[in-house]
């Protein structure tokens, strides 16, 4: 038996929900009590956004999947942080979370290509491959090691940071403009004098040219 943590897709389709696994969906059901009743070989964090308590971890074979290829790119937005630098070929990584953050061992990476496609495309792939990688762990019953090399670390990005006025291309007004491109996340924007806002999503770039969707509003 294994468990899957997933506190940001409920889609019984997604490729991420397996019939032989259970699911835990919000913070309230991550106990300890409830993992040991449960005694999961595994439990997976496809794409958790709270902390898991150090009791959990220390306790059981706790997985996440960080979307670098670790060391390199451990911290937060790693997307964003990705193709904001021009780096469109990464890694999912699959590791054992540990006090350290994104610093755990490492079960296996699989290829991914941000070179085109908005953010919520790119997540849905990523999900596809981390069901895979799921499979692949469990399978093969797989043992990590340790990371090698020396940590590259990211910023978490804020929501000031989505503003393109300091662009100096269009490949980059259009790669900020997609990798923004998903729920809850700010979208990239632009203010003029008078502080009005310009919002863009759902952006193509074809013949030298962008073509977005626009929201227009006054700036609070």
């Amino acid at each position: 038996m294994y468990i899957i943590a997933n506190s940001y897709n409920t889609d019984k389709n997604h490729p991420i929900y397996k019939k032989d696994a259970f699911y835990i969906l919000n913070k309230e059901n991550l106990t300890y009590e409830k993992l040991n009743e449960i005694n999961p070989e595994y439990v997976f964090f496809p794409h958790w956004s709270y902390i898991i308590p150090s009791k959990i971890y220390e306790n059981f074979n706790c997985i996440i999947f960080h979307m670098t290829d670790l060391p390199f790119g451990r911290g937060g937005s790693p997307l964003q942080n990705l193709i904001s630098r021009g780096i469109y070929k990464t890694k999912i990584s699959a590791i054992r979370c540990s006090s350290i953050l994104d610093g755990g061992d490492i079960y296996l990476k699989k290829d991914l290509d941000l070179s085109e496609g908005k953010a919520s495309e790119i997540y849905a792939k990523a999900g596809i491959i981390v069901s895979q990688m799921i499979d692949e762990i469990v399978s093969k019953k797989m043992k990590p090691t340790p990371q090698k090399g020396e940590p590259i670390c990211f910023k978490r990005r804020t929501p000031a940071e989505s503003n393109m006025s300091e662009l100096e291309n269009l490949r980059q007004v259009y790669d900020y403009i997609r990798m923004l491109d998903a729920e809850g996340y700010p979208k990239a924007f632009l203010i003029n004098n008078k502080k009005i806002r310009f919002e863009f999503n759902d952006a193509s770039f074809e013949d030298g040219k962008i073509s977005a969707h626009v929201e227009i509003m006054k700036d609070e």
